[in-house]
């Protein structure tokens, strides 16, 4: 089993092993290159193609991002990125349709040791010592709606239509058609039509 088979099988994996590196050196440096480039720079979907996994039609990235691998992310069709957008995925990440994302939203999946002894190195069978973790993925699902500095924390799931309030840390699944927020974020109310801006706006009538 290769170590990334071991991280998408939830296992405990080496994340210095060379296969790894090599694969997070690729994805930061299409990372960068994307950020070298204005928004409006034609070469910029091609750079997100070769760095995701998947990509949907007329998603924008507004930049800065940064991918730890890219490859196991993967992002549907016609969701806006604002600026620093940040992907640490060990694990993988999938992201539906029509998602907004304010700026500074960051989803995590790697674990490390909560032991400080255990975070400096771990004595494998074979005798060697191995700094060593796990990874837990991400699922998003269409529609959904982050605030500014929005962080979703490893093996969360978020149902479709969410809204996820600014300054929010998500450490639990957020169930569909529901606004959630808080430090940890838990679900304030159900979405509903009542939330319609048509409520607030005369000129929408």
């Amino acid at each position: 089993m290769t170590e990334e088979e071991r991280i998408f099988a939830g296992k405990l994996y080496v994340p210095g092993a060379p296969e790894l590196v090599a694969m997070k050196r690729k994805g930061h440096r299409l990372s960068q290159e994307f950020n070298n480039l204005y928004e409006d720079d034609p070469r910029r979907p091609e750079i997100l193609k070769e760095l995701l996994d998947a990509i949907g039609e007329g998603t924008f990235m507004h930049g800065p991002i940064r991918f730890h691998y890219g490859n196991h992310t993967k992002i549907g069709a016609r969701c806006f990125v604002n600026v620093n957008f940040t992907v640490q995925d060990d694990a993988r990440v999938t992201i539906g349709d029509d998602c907004n994302f304010g700026p500074n939203v960051t989803i995590v999946t790697p674990m490390h040791p909560m032991l400080p002894e255990e975070r400096r190195g771990v004595k494998c069978e074979d005798g060697m010592e191995r700094h060593l973790c796990y990874a837990k993925p991400v699922i998003i699902g269409n529609d959904c709606w982050f605030g500014a500095n929005v962080v979703v924390c490893p093996g969360v799931t978020i149902g479709e239509g969410c809204v996820i309030g600014a300054g929010s840390v998500v450490t639990r699944d957020i169930p569909a058609n529901t606004f959630a927020a808080g430090v940890p974020a838990r679900v304030i109310r159900p979405i509903t039509e009542k939330d319609s801006i048509r409520n607030l706006f005369e000129e929408l009538h």
